[in-house]
């Protein structure tokens, strides 16, 4: 693997992380969003990620490194909504309330989405980190010969 590679790699982790940032911050910012039917009401969104690696694994041995920096990271599959059943509330009071006297409240826990912003911006961080060490031993690598 060439060291040019790792720039790719990384930026598509950092992409991933991205995009994982942006949906917890979507959760987070619509929990207490009220609807006064279940089919309006905000449901959590959750991105999903694979690895690139089956074509990368494959061309290990082989002399074509543009290939293979072409063929590893990560890729977004897609986002897709949290299955967790919504919260309705009685709360006959409240302008959104249905004819029976509840209000549905979206799926999202707090916890859970701080946990993720956590976990996200410190693979955020460490790939960042991996592309300056990246940067800084292609710079070494440069002042050899001097």
């Amino acid at each position: 693997m060439s060291l040019m590679s790792i720039f790719d790699i990384s930026g598509s982790a950092l992409s991933a992380q991205t995009v994982r940032l942006n949906a917890t911050a979507s959760n987070m910012a619509n929990v207490d969003s009220a609807s006064s039917s279940a089919e309006g009401t905000y449901r959590a969104r959750y991105p999903v990620f694979s690895a690139i690696q089956s074509r990368f694994q494959q061309l290990a041995f082989s002399g074509n490194s543009s290939l293979r920096a072409q063929n590893a990271g990560v890729q977004i599959l897609g986002i897709v909504e949290g299955d967790k059943p919504l919260q309705p509330r009685y709360e006959p009071e409240h302008p959104l309330a249905n004819e029976d006297g509840y209000v549905f409240y979206p799926n999202v826990n707090i916890v859970e989405e701080m946990t993720n912003m956590i976990s996200s911006s410190r693979s955020f961080q460490a790939n960042v980190e991996v592309m300056n060490s990246a940067r800084t031993m292609m710079q070494r690598v440069l002042t050899m010969g001097q």
